[in-house]
């Protein structure tokens, strides 16, 4: 694995302010991921995962402390720049899938390469890429709602793949599955990690968080333990 540091916060804090009251979903994070790790972010409903998901996605910033993304610090940047940085260097997978209706799997992964302002060969040769890589290059002209729930993950996964991303963000991925496309979807990022993906994945469930090489856990916003597994 490359040693090096693709991701490192510095005693990350997020404070929410509701009707004078103070939420701490945050409290002094120290965290490092290297490049090509795979990293599960573990704890109960409310601890921050999601939060700290959210920072480490650009799409919040901390309260307090320090982000470096690529030894670059990303904390104070502009919206412009940060949106930026989201669509060219993450990669993101939602719990709820998040595909656009009435665009087809083949436009649904085409569209943030669209937005990046790819040429159209480039972006035929990346979308078919990635389509491949999950195995709904056959689906490509259907709509989501022809799809079942894991065949709509898989095209969610080849979304963020497709761009070529130096990290992987997902959001509890297997949350919206049965236990059959759960684990389908679990060896699909297992088999991008090996390949030299580098995943970062909140979940609840420990079955899952035991793919990856380490798992954070997380309670009241704090980091509460590291567990490095075991490899075979």
């Amino acid at each position: 694995m490359n040693t090096e540091t693709l991701i490192k916060l510095d005693g990350v804090t997020k404070v929410f302010l509701t009707d004078e009251v103070e939420t701490h979903a945050l409290s002094g994070i120290h965290m490092e991921i290297r490049q090509g790790e795979y990293v599960s972010i573990a704890g109960p409903s409310g601890c921050g995962k999601s939060t700290l998901l959210s920072i480490l996605g650009l799409l919040d910033t901390p309260t307090d402390g320090t982000y470096l993304l690529n030894g670059r610090p990303v904390q104070g940047l502009s919206l412009p720049e940060r949106a930026r940085i989201r669509n060219r260097e993450i990669g993101f997978i939602f719990q709820s899938f998040n595909l656009i209706g009435d665009l087809t799997v083949y436009e649904n992964v085409e569209l943030p390469l669209t937005y990046r302002g790819m040429p159209a060969a480039e972006r035929k040769a990346a979308v078919t890429e990635a389509l491949e890589k999950v195995g709904m290059a056959h689906r490509a002209k259907h709509l989501p709602s022809q799809l079942s729930g894991g065949q709509q993950q898989r095209v969610a996964v080849a979304r963020a793949l497709a761009g070529k991303p130096a990290v992987l963000l997902a959001d509890e991925p297997t949350g919206n599955l049965d236990s059959k496309n759960g684990d389908a979807v679990m060896q699909l990022l297992a088999e991008l990690h090996k390949g030299g993906a580098t995943i970062v994945m909140v979940t609840h469930d420990v079955r899952f968080a035991r793919h990856a090489d380490r798992t954070i856990h997380i309670f009241d916003g704090r980091v509460v333990e590291e567990q490095v597994e075991a490899t075979a």
